[in-house]
């Protein structure tokens, strides 16, 4: 079998899912992906069918999404590198529970929902590393809740601690977190674009947030396809505008 790419095992590595297994072993697991380049805007999964396959995302952003019953699309969650989808339905043996929605190009790697269950069953980590994962999608969602009827700063602060907390890299000057569309960050907080642009232009001017482009985004692992960075210089400020 192939040896994995360098970038299918840095995104292993990143991955939160990961994180102390043995080399050995995240390159069993890398080996064993399908790997397959989506174009943005393309529906993988759609709700109530039928799970099967369990998704890493290797590059790219895709976007986790309901309906209500007037039928307005209702952002649930948006997934970076490294991050996992698709493994409720497999691990619950049921249908898919919300459509997936590829939020940029996307390179993903598929494993067989019976090969991942049997990761679940043989390797000691991924056990304790499910239940944290989550536990913190748990915690977030409760964060949105709270804020949801909070003021559009606050708002828009949820959405960047949530990117920190999945996405976010650590640098000399703070946490550098993906600089996504503001369309789909208004989706996830429950805001339009414009008034996402407007309070994220708020923040700049305040000095809560800093815009990293060109070479300087480039170089940072964080990057997320040309559209640049947000570097949180102190994390505790961004936090305070919750309450």
């Amino acid at each position: 079998m192939d040896k994995p790419t360098p970038d299918i095992l840095t995104a292993l590595r990143h991955s939160p899912l990961f994180e102390g297994w043995e080399p050995a072993a995240l390159e069993r697991i890398a080996q064993r992906l399908s790997l397959a380049h989506h174009e943005a805007d393309k529906l993988l999964i759609m709700e109530e069918e039928g799970g099967g396959a369990v998704y890493f995302i290797i590059e790219g952003w895709v976007k986790i999404r309901t309906h209500n019953r007037d039928g307005r699309e209702i952002t649930l969650n948006i997934l970076g590198p490294g991050e996992i989808f698709g493994e409720m339905a497999a691990l619950a043996a049921s249908t898919r529970s919300c459509d997936v929605l590829s939020v940029t190009p996307v390179l993903l790697g598929s494993l067989p929902g019976r090969d991942f269950m049997h990761i679940v069953q043989t390797e000691p980590l991924m056990g304790l590393r499910l239940s944290q994962l989550m536990a913190r999608r748990l915690r977030q969602l409760n964060r949105r809740l709270r804020v949801r009827e909070s003021d559009s700063v606050a708002r828009v602060a949820d959405v960047l601690l949530f990117l920190a907390e999945g996405q976010g890299r650590t640098s000399a000057h703070g946490i550098e977190i993906p600089n996504l569309p503001h369309r789909e960050l208004g989706s996830l907080s429950g805001l339009t674009r414009e008034t996402v642009t407007r309070v994220l232009r708020k923040l700049e001017q305040e000095g809560v947030i800093e815009r990293i482009t060109g070479k300087q985004a480039q170089q940072s692992e964080a990057g997320s396809a040309g559209r640049g960075l947000i570097r949180v210089p102190n994390l505790a400020v961004l936090e305070s505008l919750l309450n």
